[in-house]
C-alpha cells in the first residue's frame, strides 16, 4: 500500500523529530535568504542605475517619489538581512547553536519580502486589485521557498493582512473599492497560509521518512552485526567437537574392523568433512562481514592462476582438465592472494561440479583498458534460467546437486562474490542449459 502524505496545517511534526527538523530547515531557509538577497539588491541597484540614467521626462520618476524611497531603501536594508544571515549560517554550522535567532532572522525576512510586494504593488497603483503581479510574486516566494512551522505561518498572514489593510487605507481609496480589496486580500491570505502548510507538509514527509529509513538501516546493521557475530561463535564452537569426532573415528579404524563397522566409520567421516566444510564457510562469511582489512598485493595473475592450477588438481577429486589462456604479457592486479584462492576454487569446483568427467574446464585470463578479466567456463549442463538471478544469494535456493550427487549449502558463490566486491570488482555469471556456464570477474587495472 502506497504511504500517503501527512499533512500538518494546523499542527507540527512528532516532538521526537521536531528540533532535527527545525535545524534542518532552518540552516536551508538561511542559504534561501542569501540566494533571494543578492537577487534582490542586484534588481534594486539595477532599477536605480536606470532611472539615474534614463531622463526624468522618460521615467517621470518625480511623480513617484515613494518609489525612490522605497527602491534606496531596499539597497541599504538587504544587504544588511544577507550579512546577518551569513553570521547566523556560521553559528549554526560551527556551534550548533542559534536556532531561534535564525528562526527569528527568516520571519524578518519573509515580512520584508511582503511589505516590499505591498509597497510596490500600491506603487504602481492606488487599486491592488487591477494590479497585483508584485504583491504576488512576494507572496509565491514566501510560502513556496521558506519553511514555517504552522504558528509562524498564523503569525506571518496575520502581518500580512495588518500591512496591506494599513496602506489601503492610507490611500484614502473608494469604500467599495476597499472592501473588494480586502476581499481580494482574505482569498490570497488563506491561499498564502495553505500554501505555506502543504509545502511544509510535504518537506516533512520526505525528512521523516529520511530519518525512519535511516533509523531502520541503524537497526539493520546493528542486527547484521550480532547475527555474525553469534554466527562466527558458534560455527568456532562446532568446529572443535565434530574435529575431534572425526579424530576419534579414524582411531578406531586403527582396530581391525568388520565391513559393517568400516562402512559406519566412513560414513561418520564423511558426515564430519562435510560439516566442517558448512563451518568454514559460516565462519568466512562472519569474517567478510565483520571485517574490511584485505591484505592486498600486487600479484601476477598470469603465474598466481598457472601455479593454483596443479594445486587444485592435485588435491580435488575431480577429473577434469584446467586449461587456462592468458596472455604473453605479465597481467597485473591487486588481490588478497588467499581469499581469492577460495573463490577460483568455488568457482572452478561449480564447474568440475555440474560437468562430466573429463570435460576440460577453460580460465581465460585478459586484460581491458581498465579492468583485469578473468572467465572460468564450463561445458556442462547449464544453469537454468529461472535460478541465474539469485544464484548470487547467501543461502540460496539456486544450490543443486552436482552431477554425482554433490551437496550445496548456498554459500560459495555468495562468499566469491563477497570477497570480489572487496576487491572492488564485480562478478556475473552467463549460462545455457546443455551448453555450460561462464564466470567473469573484473578487478580494477593496475597501470
Amino acid at each position: 500500500m502506497k504511504h500517503l502524505m501527512e499533512t500538518y496545517y494546523f499542527k507540527s511534526i512528532p516532538k521526537l523529530y521536531r528540533i532535527g527538523y527545525q535545524k534542518y530547515y532552518t540552516l536551508q531557509n538561511l542559504n534561501t535568504i542569501q540566494v533571494a538577497c543578492i537577487i534582490f539588491f542586484i534588481l534594486s541597484v539595477a532599477i536605480r542605475f536606470f532611472v539615474t540614467v534614463l531622463p526624468p521626462s522618460l521615467t517621470r520618476i518625480h511623480n513617484f517619489p515613494e518609489f525612490s524611497i522605497a527602491n534606496w531603501a531596499t539597497i541599504f536594508i538587504t544587504p544588511v538581512f544577507y550579512f546577518v544571515g551569513h553570521l547566523l549560517i556560521k553559528r549554526l554550522r560551527s556551534r550548533g547553536n542559534g536556532l531561534q535567532l535564525s528562526l527569528a532572522h527568516t520571519l524578518l525576512f519573509s515580512s520584508y519580502l511582503l511589505a516590499c510586494g505591498i509597497v510596490f504593488t500600491f506603487i504602481a497603483t492606488s487599486d491592488p486589485s487591477n494590479s497585483i503581479i508584485i504583491y504576488l510574486i512576494a507572496l509565491i516566494a514566501v510560502a513556496g521557498v521558506y519553511t514555517f512551522e504552522y504558528q509562524e505561518s498564523v503569525l506571518l498572514t496575520l502581518v500580512n493582512i495588518f500591512l496591506f489593510s494599513i496602506l489601503l487605507l492610507y490611500t484614502h481609496a473608494d469604500p467599495t473599492e476597499i472592501l473588494y480589496n480586502e476581499l481580494l486580500l482574505i482569498v490570497l491570505s488563506g491561499i498564502f497560509f495553505f500554501v505555506s502548510r502543504h509545502i511544509y507538509s510535504y518537506r516533512a514527509s520526505q525528512h521523516l521518512q529520511y530519518r525512519i529509513i535511516k533509523e531502520k538501516n541503524i537497526e539493520i546493521e546493528k542486527a547484521s552485526g550480532f547475527k555474525n557475530d553469534v554466527l562466527g561463535m558458534v560455527a568456532h564452537d562446532l568446529r572443535n567437537p565434530i574435529g575431534a569426532i572425526e579424530s576419534i573415528a579414524q582411531l578406531i579404524e586403527m582396530d581391525e574392523l568388520d565391513e559393517d563397522m568400516q562402512e559406519n566409520m566412513s560414513m561418520i567421516k564423511t558426515s564430519c568433512r562435510k560439516a566442517l566444510a558448512i563451518i568454514n564457510d559460516l565462519l568466512e562469511v562472519a569474517r567478510n562481514d565483520n571485517s574490511n582489512q584485505m591484505s592486498e598485493s600486487l600479484v601476477n595473475m598470469n603465474d598466481f592462476l598457472r601455479s593454483a592450477i596443479p594445486v587444485w588438481e592435485r588435491v580435488s577429486s575431480f577429473t577434469n582438465k584446467l586449461i587456462l589462456t592468458a596472455p604473453a604479457q605479465p597481467v597485473h592486479a591487486l588481490i588478497d592472494q588467499e581469499k581469492f584462492n577460495r573463490v577460483l576454487d568455488n568457482l572452478i569446483s561449480n564447474a568440475a561440479k555440474f560437468s562430466n568427467d573429463g570435460d576440460e574446464i577453460d580460465i581465460i585470463l585478459s586484460e581491458q583498458e581498465t579492468y583485469v578479466q578473468i572467465e572460468v567456463t564450463d561445458h556442462g549442463v547449464g544453469i537454468p534460467t529461472e535460478l541465474i538471478p539469485n544464484i548470487f544469494d547467501r543461502f540460496s535456493k539456486s544450490g543443486r546437486r552436482g552431477l554425482k550427487g554433490e551437496k550445496s549449502t548456498g554459500l560459495g558463490l555468495s562468499i566469491s562474490k563477497q570477497i570480489v566486491e572487496k576487491h572492488h570488482g564485480r562478478i556475473d555469471v552467463r549460462s545455457a542449459e546443455g551448453t555450460g556456464t561462464t564466470f567473469t570477474i573484473r578487478l580494477p587495472r593496475i597501470k
